[in-house]
C-alpha cells in the first residue's frame, strides 16, 4: 500500500468518511431502466453517473422514518437521480450537508408564522419533500416512485439543495464562470413574471403551477422538468431552457432527438 493509501485510509477512519462501495450491475441496471431520463443517457454519462453516485452514497447518511424499511435499491434510486443535476458541476455542489431522511409517504411538518397584524398562526402541513438550509433532505419513497411522468420530487429537492448554496433558497443558486448574476435573474425572473400571469389568468399550463408560488419553487419545479421533460421547457421558455443547459452544463432534449 502506498504512503498515500495509508494516509487516505486514515483520514477516513479519523473522519468517519466511508470508502465508496460499487453498485452492482446488476442493480444499477435495474434504476436506470426504470427511469426514461437515465435510460437515454450516453454509456459515458451513465457510467460517469455511476460513480458520482457510488461517492455520493459514501458521503451521505440516508436515513428511514415512519416505519419505512429502507434499502440499498431505494437508496441508489435516490441518488441517481440526485445526482443526474450535477453530473457536470461534481459532487462538490452538495457539500454543506449529509442526512437524507425518507419517509413512506408525504409526511406531516409543523409550521408556524406571524401575520403583519402579529397574531401567531400554527398549523399541520402534508409535504412529499423539504430541503432544510444546512441540514437534511427530507422526502416520501410514494412520491420518489412517481418519478418519470415530469413530477421528481428528488430532483426538485435537489435543486433547492443547490439553491441554498448561496445562503437563501431563492432561485439564484451560485453560478460558475460564463454565467452573470444578472443575466441569470433577468432570464429566470422574466420567465416566472410570465408564468405566474399565465397562472393567474387560469390559463392550463404543462408546467406545474406550484412554480409559480416563488422564484425558489420556479426554480426547482423547471428543474424538474428540464430534466424529465427538456423539451416541454424548450418549448414553453426556450431562453431559460439554454440558461438552465448552460447552468447544468447538459442538453437533455438533445439527448431525446432521435439520430
Amino acid at each position: 500500500m502506498t504512503l498515500w493509501a495509508t494516509a487516505r485510509k486514515l483520514f477516513r477512519r479519523l473522519s468517519g468518511e466511508r470508502a465508496p462501495q460499487p453498485i452492482s450491475d446488476a442493480l444499477w441496471q435495474k434504476t436506470v431502466d426504470a427511469l426514461p431520463f437515465l435510460s437515454c443517457l450516453s454509456e459515458d454519462e451513465k457510467n460517469r453517473l455511476r460513480h458520482l453516485s457510488e461517492l455520493f452514497l459514501a458521503e451521505k447518511r440516508f436515513s428511514a422514518a415512519g416505519g419505512l424499511i429502507l434499502d440499498e435499491a431505494m437508496c441508489v434510486a435516490i441518488a441517481a437521480q440526485g445526482c443526474l443535476p450535477i453530473l457536470e458541476l461534481g459532487l462538490s455542489a452538495y457539500h454543506g450537508w449529509l442526512g437524507i431522511v425518507v419517509y413512506p409517504d408525504e409526511f406531516i411538518v409543523p409550521r408556524r408564522f406571524e401575520d403583519e397584524s402579529g397574531v401567531v398562526h400554527e398549523f399541520d402541513d402534508v409535504i412529499s419533500g423539504e430541503a432544510w438550509p444546512g441540514g437534511p433532505l427530507i422526502i416520501s419513497w410514494n412520491d420518489v416512485r412517481m418519478a418519470g411522468s415530469g413530477y421528481n420530487v428528488v430532483i426538485h429537492e435537489f435543486a433547492h439543495k443547490l439553491d441554498m448554496q448561496n445562503g437563501e433558497d431563492d432561485g439564484g443558486p451560485p453560478l460558475h464562470s460564463g454565467i452573470r448574476r444578472e443575466e441569470w435573474e433577468h432570464i429566470l425572473l422574466a420567465a416566472y413574471r410570465h408564468f405566474c400571469h399565465r397562472v393567474d389568468s387560469g390559463e392550463e399550463t404543462p408546467i406545474d403551477p406550484y412554480a409559480s408560488e416563488h422564484p425558489s419553487e420556479f426554480f426547482a419545479v423547471l428543474t424538474e422538468s428540464f430534466f424529465e421533460r427538456p423539451q416541454v421547457v424548450r418549448s414553453e421558455y426556450p431562453e431559460l431552457y439554454e440558461l438552465f443547459a448552460r447552468y447544468y452544463r447538459q442538453d437533455p432534449a438533445r439527448r431525446l432527438t432521435p439520430r
